[in-house]
């Protein structure tokens, strides 16, 4: 299937491992040109030289933390500037910390809802303008399962994020008659550092090791095991592709079939 999105610009928040870097990967093999954001400047570095040379297409490196209220709207101009206008945005970002209700003072929900939420918000809003400019406009938002079946151990990402589902759907019924989709992906267990970090922090409230907490987690899961970062990028390109052009609004999970309702 062509995917349509030979030429296409893209930009990737959170790009520089996991998630977002397997998204910037599929993009670039499809022949976008793409700019990547992550607050780690070597690791965006590392991350641009590879994504060149295993797709044969353009990436730059836009080093920022978007925690900073100034920096999406920098970033996105930025992009347009040197990409020269703007597609495709995929809006992405590391998790809240893990832990229960009582652990959480107000500074670190109002964190959450920076990193989880409004990084999102602004993103988004920076974008519009170039956006409106494009023949095939998409925004993929990146939550998480936790947004349909809340996890345990992982208060903020439970409630912050189901903020993001709200404002895709919004937007996707918003800003459609404009032709702009907006869709989400609600991964599931997928094996990155965070994944990593999470299960290491269980091991620890749970006097395990990390290999037990693992096995535990993937017995729950359908399939078996945890995700590859390349699978859910495979989803990724596809729902910002022209190839799904009437695919809008939606809240897709890619979890292994963790998620046990129905709708």
């Amino acid at each position: 299937m062509d995917l349509q999105l030979n030429g296409k610009k893209a930009l990737v928040t959170g790009a520089s491992q996991g998630l977002g870097l397997a998204t910037a990967r599929g993009l670039a093999q499809e022949g976008c040109t793409v700019a990547i954001n992550s607050r780690n400047h070597q690791k965006l570095e590392t991350a641009v030289k590879n994504l060149e040379i295993e797709s044969g297409s353009k990436v730059i490196a836009l080093p920022a933390d978007l925690v900073d209220s100034q920096v999406a709207k920098t970033i996105v101009d930025q992009s347009a500037a040197i990409l020269g206008g703007l597609d495709l945005l995929v809006t992405n970002a590391g998790g809240p910390p893990a832990g229960k209700f009582e652990t959480f003072d107000d500074e670190t929900w109002q964190q959450a809802v920076e990193l989880s939420f409004l990084n999102h918000v602004r993103l988004i809003r920076a974008a519009l303008p170039y956006l409106r400019q494009s023949t095939a406009p998409s925004v993929l938002t990146i939550t998480s399962i936790t947004v349909k079946e809340p996890l345990p151990n992982l208060i903020l990402s439970n409630s912050v994020r189901m903020a993001t589902a709200g404002l895709t759907k919004s937007l996707a019924q918003e800003l459609g008659p404009e032709g702009i989709r907006f869709n989400s992906i609600l991964p599931g267990w997928t094996a990155t550092e965070r994944v990593k970090h999470l299960m290491e922090q269980r091991a620890l409230m749970n006097a395990t090791s990390s290999e037990d907490e693992f096995k535990k987690q993937t017995a729950a899961i359908p399939l078996g095991r945890m995700g590859d970062p390349q699978e859910f990028a495979r989803v990724a390109v596809f729902l910002l592709s022209p190839a799904a052009s009437y695919v809008n609004g939606v809240m897709l999970q890619v979890d292994g079939g963790l998620y046990s309702g129905t709708l």
